[in-house]
């Protein structure tokens, strides 16, 4: 297969992003940073900072659809030079000096079929990763990485059929969206507005109904954390799941490296996870949440582990921790600290509405069926994950015809 050197696709030169912005919460343009791109292969419209800068500034960084991004920097080494690709956004969005912007000339370059290609776990940016403090890659080293050369009609080809697989994944994710919020919704009417079943004749005391109580967590539900210690990473072994491997409601295993079987098994008997278990990041991210659907080995550093003695506790305990009130609560401890945190301490003590057995039951009993299709949805997602990644390679070496 014929190569050209990466730069030669280029439509204008490779660029770091926008450098120390002045972010201000909730004004100015869109931005993407270092979070966004790990967490999303594909930068769609979603929440995002949001910096204010200069006329001159943005046309500089400004984002189109096809550009691709990737990461200067990252504490792990897999992560560095990790690539992600632009698509459709609404607004006008730019993008943080901690990542490198390549637009490529569309006349002679598919930017998705490079995108895919930087997929691949041995892919040509692996091979200019610098092994410092941090691993990283530098864009006047990208420019001269060597990329297969194809005609712009099979790389467009190769991209639709990976593409169509990642069409059906985003799908599913809008799905999963709604049917969260549904949940969300329920949660809201039962326990914030108070409009639970047979709240009509409902008698109240000190502001909320009879016969529930406010308790302190360690006397509802069994909490403790994962390791503090930090393994080593090995090429073959269980992921250690952090708080950056929580991603809308769900354990990202992909974001986790992995650790040995004797060090996963250390940790197991500190953790001991199963499905019902709730994970909270609580260090870095705060705030995001899971419950744990524990079908494959996995091991927890730094996240605050709930451990619910049934369902219904369980699910009430989600969607307390994930409602907007809690979350605003957990951000109110981490401000002012150069490193967020929530400790493990004011988790056990902080105070939580309980109600009484049979209104949490009741809620179980109607959220159950949506937590189930989310999890329904979410391996389907796995699934699809799977059988792109195993087309990936054998498209990309030309072993399958299109």
């Amino acid at each position: 297969m014929d190569e050209i050197r990466f730069g030669e696709l280029y439509e204008i030169p490779s660029s770091n992003g926008l450098s120390r912005p002045s972010a201000v919460r909730g004004e100015g343009y869109k931005m993407v940073n270092m979070g966004e791109l790990f967490a999303n292969n594909i930068i769609l419209d979603m929440e995002m900072e949001r910096v204010k800068m200069s006329e001159k500034e943005l046309q500089k960084f400004l984002l189109k659809d096809g550009d691709l991004l990737f990461a200067r920097q990252s504490l792990v080494a897999s992560g560095a030079g990790k690539c992600s690709i632009v698509k459709a956004l609404s607004e006008e969005t730019t993008f943080e000096s901690h990542l490198i912007r390549v637009r490529l000339n569309n006349r002679v370059a598919n930017p998705w079929y490079y995108y895919y290609l930087f997929q691949l776990p041995y892919n040509p940016v692996k091979t200019i990763v610098n092994q410092c403090a941090q691993a990283g890659i530098r864009g006047s080293e990208l420019v001269n990485i060597k990329v297969p050369l194809l005609d712009l009609q099979k790389q467009t080809k190769i991209a639709s059929i990976l593409s169509a697989y990642d069409d059906l994944i985003e799908n599913n994710k809008k799905r999963i969206k709604i049917l969260e919020q549904m949940a969300e919704n329920l949660y809201k009417e039962w326990f914030v507005r108070f409009r639970f079943p047979g709240y009509e004749t409902a008698e109240f005391e000190n502001g909320i109904p009879k016969g529930w109580e406010i308790l302190r967590m360690e006397n509802f539900c069994y909490v403790t954390d994962g390791t503090h210690d930090t393994p080593k990473e090995t090429n073959l072994g269980v992921p250690l799941v952090t708080g950056r491997c929580i991603r809308n409601g769900f354990v990202d295993y992909d974001a986790a490296y992995l650790i040995s079987e004797d060090d996963h098994n250390k940790i197991k008997k500190r953790s001991g996870l199963k499905s019902g278990d709730i994970l909270f990041s609580n260090i870095g991210t705060v705030g995001n949440t899971c419950l744990v659907d524990y079908e494959r080995e996995f091991s927890v550093k730094n996240v605050i582990i709930f451990k619910p003695p049934i369902r219904a506790i369980s699910t009430y305990l989600y969607y307390w921790l994930i409602s907007p009130s809690m979350q605003a609560i957990f951000s109110t401890q981490t401000n002012g600290a150069s490193q967020q945190f929530v400790g493990l301490t004011f988790m056990r003590r902080i105070k939580i509405l309980v109600p009484n057995k049979y209104i949490m039951t009741s809620f179980e009993k109607n959220v159950a069926p949506i937590i189930d299709a989310m999890m329904m949805l979410h391996k389907e997602n796995q699934n699809l994950i799977k059988q792109r990644d195993l087309l990936l390679p054998r498209l990309m070496s030309g072993k399958l015809e299109v």
